[in-house]
This record gives structure tokens, C-alpha cells and sequence, in this order.
């Protein structure tokens, strides 16, 4: 059975006239200890299916299709039994470490308050098992730092604090949107490759939510590239980022070689009918404009096809 099973999910908002779809036939698919990339431009619908998956999207939006984790659907589930849910079965690290951490508390209470509310774990035996996880995580002097205030670690230290909270019970999956954006590079490898290491010893399944095609090479197992709310293309690793077949993520990868100066995402969502990369193909032909590609054997593209 997969950790995750995603099925033909639509995220949508109520517009002036048509609704606005953010995400449209996602099918994503992630076995236990398994690694995926979720990659595009800004504004592709990465997060949102992210949100989508913690339903933690605002009410207004509108979701359909189907979201198991471990054969439970999570669109199914009553709110109170969602909450329990995440952080236990499922966890999230965000973008913005320092955003996400209560400054009125110490960093070892927040982490230990995991271990009290979803498992009922004594104070002191919560605490022995934070210092401990501090530690794996590469904090040094971990007992001395669990009674320290946010505003007193780094940058590359919160965010290993909110691993550290993320996976305190080893959660089936983990979900990390865009987790070494505001990290330099040297910060930026050292988390990689703790977590990695960390995701390894516990068996836990990752969606990595990113733009950056050198962390998902370094994380992930399998990628599927975003583009317009739709996946374009899905493959290994390898074959994503050595032969890869849709247009736009050979364009992606000339970008983050260098060999373009930038890519722009338009307003894909006024298009009705056709490819969403359309405009912007320098292969494009009459049929992309008239029809919408499926996907078929990874890729959504009639060229490919």
C-alpha cells in the first residue's frame, strides 16, 4: 500500500465567472521511504497541493478527487480527527522557520509539546527524547539549546529545529516546502544531507515542494514537474534531469544551468482549451492550442507522445 495515493485532485476558487483552478488532474503516488520532488516556478500550485494534502487550504477553496494516506482518504475525515493526524501520521516544514516558532517559548518546549499532545509522553520522558533528537539533527550542546528562545539560533539551526518537531514521531510522511530557501549554500548541503540521513533511519516517505532541481537531484527518488497546476512530467530522477521529454522541463534545467535568463510563469489560468505551455513552446504545434495533452507514460505533451 502507498504512503500517499492522490487521485485525479482539483483545487479550485470560487471566480467572478469561472471558477479559478490552481491544481487540475494531479496524480502523485509515494511508497514508504520514498523520496519525491514536486518542482516548478512560483506559482505553479506546488503549495497549494501541499495544503491540500494537510487541509489546511482556506474554506473557500474547493477540493475533489481523492487523497489516501496509508488507505485512509484524508478529504473524508472530520476535522478533529484531521488534527490528529498531522504531526503523528503526516508533518510539514515550512518555508519560513522563523515564522513558525512561538518566540515567547524555548525551542525544547515546542518540540516537546509534540511528544506531550499526540502521544502523551511524561515531561520528562518528552524531554529526554528532544534533547536526543536535537542532537541527530546536528544542534550541539543540545541540552544547554533546548532552553534557548528562537532569537537565539541561527537560521540553519531553526530550520533544523522544525525538522526536528517534524519528525519527533516519525510520521509516515513529511511534507518540506521549500526548506533551505532563505539558507546559504554551505547551511543549505548540511541540512540536505541531515535530512536525508534522518529520513533514511526512520523509513519516512518525502514530498519535497521546490524549485531548487539541485536539492530534489540530492532528495529525491522520483520528480514531478509543475507547470500552469498541472504535472507535466513525472519520472525518476535520472530521467528527469538527464533526458528529459516535456519542453518546459528542459527549459527549467537550461535555467538553472544558466543558459536562460529566466522563465515566467503567465496567467495559464485564462486558458480554456489547449497546452498550458502553449505560449511559451518553441515547439509548439496547431494541436497544442486546440486540445489538452494527457499524460501518458510520464509526460503530457504530443510531441512526446
Amino acid at each position: 500500500m502507498p504512503v500517499l495515493q492522490i487521485e485525479n485532485l482539483q483545487i479550485a476558487y470560487p471566480g467572478a465567472n469561472d471558477p479559478l483552478v490552481v491544481a487540475d488532474d494531479i496524480d502523485i503516488q509515494i511508497n514508504a521511504g520514498e523520496s519525491m520532488g514536486l518542482l516548478g516556478e512560483s506559482g505553479c500550485g506546488k503549495t497549494s497541493i501541499a495544503l491540500g494534502i494537510m487541509r489546511l487550504l482556506p474554506p473557500q477553496a474547493r477540493l475533489s478527487g481523492q487523497i489516501w494516506l496509508k488507505g485512509q482518504n484524508l478529504l473524508s475525515l472530520p476535522d478533529q480527527e484531521m488534527q490528529r493526524i498531522r504531526g503523528k501520521q503526516i508533518a510539514m516544514i515550512f518555508e519560513q522557520p522563523a515564522t513558525c516558532l512561538n518566540p515567547l517559548m524555548t525551542v525544547g518546549d515546542q518540540i516537546s509539546e509534540v511528544f506531550q499532545f499526540h502521544a502523551s509522553y511524561s515531561s520528562k520522558a518528552s524531554k529526554r527524547e528532544t534533547i536526543e533528537l536535537m542532537g541527530r539533527l546536528g544542534i550541539d550542546a543540545p541540552e544547554k539549546r533546548y532552553r534557548h528562545y528562537p532569537h537565539e539560533f541561527s537560521g540553519g539551526m531553526m530550520q533544523r529545529i522544525m525538522i526536528a518537531m517534524a519528525l519527533a514521531l516519525k510520521p509516515a510522511l513529511l511534507i518540506a516546502d521549500e526548506p533551505t530557501t532563505a539558507l546559504d549554500v554551505t547551511i543549505k548541503a548540511q541540512i540536505v544531507q541531515e535530512l536525508k540521513d534522518t529520513l533514511a533511519r526512520m523509513n519516512t516517505s518525502l514530498l519535497l515542494i521546490s524549485h531548487d532541481l539541485g536539492i530534489a537531484a540530492h532528495l529525491c527518488d522520483r520528480v514531478a514537474v509543475m507547470y500552469g497546476g498541472m504535472i507535466v512530467e513525472l519520472g525518476s530522477r535520472r530521467q528527469i534531469l538527464i533526458t528529459p521529454r516535456h519542453p518546459y522541463t528542459r527549459a527549467l534545467l537550461d535555467a538553472a544551468r544558466g543558459q536562460e535568463d529566466q522563465l515566467i510563469d503567465q496567467d495559464v489560468y485564462r486558458l480554456s482549451k489547449g497546452c498550458r505551455f502553449y505560449p511559451q513552446c518553441p515547439e509548439r504545434q496547431s494541436v497544442c492550442q486546440e486540445t489538452t495533452p494527457a499524460m501518458q507514460n510520464g509526460v503530457r505533451c504530443f510531441l512526446a507522445h
